[in-house]
């Protein structure tokens, strides 16, 4: 029996992978996770808003990858760690979602909820540091970040897969 949950670890730990690989690969792509991570982003910018007008508008993009960080330090406290790193896939695809919307900084092409009356938050914190010109490489970073929360993902689940969470 413990063989089998063994393999089905693991199993599930090289699908989620090659999914978040595949995220990886082309960020671009709208799915079925960037909804609720659109919710989280913009609930940040309320939680953020007593701390002034950067951070409201930084709070967005902060708590979309702050929340799924909260779930790996959860399961890693509750010594899980298969469920921690399952957990860390998502805070690498929340980063490579975060990165497609600070590429976006000068361009200004993706459609905001709220319209194009709409603050464009990473044209706003660029702007305010002085920094537009450097969209690609900051954008950059954030998307080698998310890649290697992947891989670490894959790596941590892979290696865990034979352990048993209770």
């Amino acid at each position: 029996m413990k063989a089998g949950i063994g393999f089905l670890k693991l199993a599930v730990a090289v699908a989620a992978g090659l999914y978040f690989l595949w995220c990886a690969w082309d960020p671009t792509i709208w799915r079925f996770i960037d909804g609720t991570n659109l919710i989280i982003h913009e609930a940040g910018h309320v939680v953020f808003s007593p701390f002034g007008d950067f951070l409201r508008i930084a709070g967005g993009s902060l708590f979309q990858v702050l929340v799924p960080v909260v779930f790996v330090g959860y399961f890693f406290s509750q010594r899980q760690p298969y469920s921690a790193c399952l957990a860390l896939f998502w805070v690498g695809e929340s980063l490579l979602n975060v990165s497609v919307y600070a590429g976006d900084a000068v361009a200004m092409s993706l459609p905001l909820l709220g319209g194009s009356e709409m603050i464009h938050d990473w044209h706003y914190l660029l702007s305010r540091l002085g920094a537009l010109n450097a969209t690609p490489q900051v954008a950059g970073t954030i998307r080698a970040l998310g890649t290697l929360a992947i891989v670490a993902a894959i790596i941590g689940a892979v290696k865990n897969s034979c352990n048993h969470e209770h």
